[in-house]
């Protein structure tokens, strides 16, 4: 990865027009192609930015460019399509090169697997009566979370981290095509989460769906055996 600090402007051209005036910002050039324009605010987000695949040429300013004090143009251009990102570079101040290696990518603690798995095998969190049919239960749609057996009938349960409408409507296709089936009709769905939005609690209550909201923290104890005071 290089890394420049730099008195720049610059101007993205294709899809959308858009233009940085001059200022100091970071200037970050992937191995992978990507060029990334960043200002010492605005948290994570670029201001602007060129995804891979693309070239970066830099070149000597012409006539205009170079009685404006322009040292350096870099032109980005992207590989798939004619979008362009020219940055006209007055001063630059750090230039720096670093070997990152290869990443062995972002490791999340929580996520649906995690929760599916350990409520597979904590089935009474739905409640007594409930005992695990299988997992990743498959339909032409889509694999649903958990199929489980609950005191009165078969249960359709969609996990997620953050309960929203969408996974109300997810659950919702789920329960109108397995309820088609005569070995598993009536099938009612519950949807399980960490956090459930509001609106999600409303619309599926709405539509015969419960709601479980599941400390993972606690199952993780559980699944550990850790102490528990209750």
């Amino acid at each position: 990865m290089r890394l420049v600090i730099a008195t720049c402007s610059v101007t993205y051209a294709g899809r959308l027009n858009a233009h940085l005036p001059l200022a100091t910002r970071l200037l970050m050039i992937k191995a992978d192609g990507a060029v990334l324009v960043h200002s010492d605010g605005g948290s994570y987000k670029p201001l602007n930015w060129m995804s891979p695949p693309a070239a970066l040429r830099i070149s000597e300013p012409a006539g205009d460019e170079a009685d404006a004090g322009i040292a350096e143009v870099w032109t980005v251009s992207a590989e798939k399509s004619d979008d362009t990102l020219s940055i006209l570079i007055q001063e630059i101040h750090h230039d720096s090169s670093h070997e990152l290696g290869t990443d062995p990518g972002l490791v999340k603690d929580g996520v649906e697997a995690d929760l599916q798995r350990l409520l597979a095998a904590q089935m009474t969190r739905l409640g007594n009566g409930y005992s695990l049919i299988r997992r990743e239960h498959v339909t032409p749609i889509g694999p649903v979370d958990i199929l489980a057996k609950g005191p009165d009938g078969t249960v359709a349960v969609e996990l997620k981290r953050r309960g929203d409408i969408d996974g109300v409507e997810q659950l919702t296709r789920y329960l109108d095509l397995l309820n088609r089936d005569p070995l598993l009709a009536p099938v009612t769905g519950v949807l399980a989460a960490q956090q459930i939005k509001p609106q999600a609690r409303t619309l599926a209550e709405d539509r015969g769906i419960r709601c479980v909201v599941l400390d993972y923290e606690d199952m993780k104890g559980e699944q550990a055996g850790e102490p528990r005071l209750f």
